[in-house]
């Protein structure tokens, strides 16, 4: 018993094709400025959080998305700031693995 001929697909419109596959490799990552990055003091005795929670849980979002080391998050978000023209302080790897 033969087999069926294989089904072929021929794209019809070249360029759109070509542009969703350049589109489906582009990243977006944004910051708001508006976004409070470092935290407020809590009031109580001992040393205060640096960071706040959004700003750590956007860079554990980040690692987990990506599969990276706390080291190398760290590096793409300094990159990521870097980038969006914000000069804010990167939480360290040890920050990063504490909460």
């Amino acid at each position: 018993m033969s087999k069926p001929p294989r089904a072929r697909y021929r794209t019809t419109n070249g360029t759109s094709c070509n542009a969703a596959l350049a589109r489906r490799g582009s990243l977006q990552v944004g910051f708001d400025p508006a976004m409070q990055w470092l935290a407020p003091p809590i009031g109580k005795r001992g040393r205060q959080p640096v960071f706040s929670d959004a700003a750590i849980l956007a860079c554990l979002t980040l690692k987990g998305v990506f599969k990276l080391p706390l080291r190398q998050t760290t590096g793409m978000i300094a990159s990521l700031l870097k980038t969006a023209g914000l000069d804010w302080l990167v939480p360290d790897c040890s920050t990063l693995s504490r909460r």
